[in-house]
């Protein structure tokens, strides 16, 4: 597991909410962040936008080097993690309208969470000294957790119940948590002593 690995896993969450808590600094209006979703933020017509716009596209690079670096997962899960990202970022080239919604910018919306949320399930692994971040209990118990929070983000947004900026935030928060857990795992594996790599089988 690289250094660079880390960093990239790092910076996704810390950059995230930087961005987002930028962004909504520089809005003329208060932004609720309860009920203003995160893309409003880089919708047309936003003060700023490229702020937001620019934290999504830092932020899927930080997830795409960080697939790339998790050697010790799965391929499948390294390749959704890199596809979701790369979804994600194409938010950015298809912002919201001024007023309305816009079909292209739900379809890769919805793809880039979908894919952040389900990755896990392609990157475990089994055996006794696979991380503990990727083994196949602590992989569902992760998935589980994420489509809970992805049901939420979708069920308010459908409803209009007045807490989809919550529910982004939060699920956007966990997904960017997620993948430095599982590097953090493989840098120090259970049962390692710290700084030392386990015994090759």
């Amino acid at each position: 597991m690289p250094w660079w690995g880390l960093v990239s896993s790092a910076a996704a969450p810390v950059l995230l909410v930087a961005g987002w808590t930028t962004a909504a600094r520089l809005q003329p209006w208060p932004v609720d962040p309860m009920a203003d979703t995160v893309s409003a933020l880089a919708a047309v017509g936003a003060a700023e936008r490229w702020v937001m716009t620019l934290t999504f596209a830092i932020v899927g690079i930080c997830y795409i080097v960080t697939g790339i670096a998790l050697r010790p997962a799965g391929p499948t899960g390294r390749l959704i993690l890199v596809a979701g990202s790369a979804a994600g970022m194409l938010v950015t080239v298809n912002p919201q309208p001024t007023h309305g919604g816009s079909f292209s910018h739900a379809v890769w919306a919805l793809a880039g969470f979908v894919a952040l949320t389900v990755w896990t399930a392609g990157a475990w692994r089994q055996g006794s000294a696979v991380p503990w971040g990727l083994r196949p209990a602590v992989c569902a118990a992760a998935v589980g957790v994420l489509v809970v929070l992805l049901a939420w983000f979708c069920a308010e947004v459908v409803t209009g119940a007045g807490h989809a900026g919550l529910a982004e935030r939060v699920l956007g928060l966990a997904q960017a948590a997620w993948p430095l857990a599982v590097v953090l795992s493989c840098r120090h594996p259970a049962g390692a002593p710290a700084g030392r790599a386990p015994a090759a089988a």
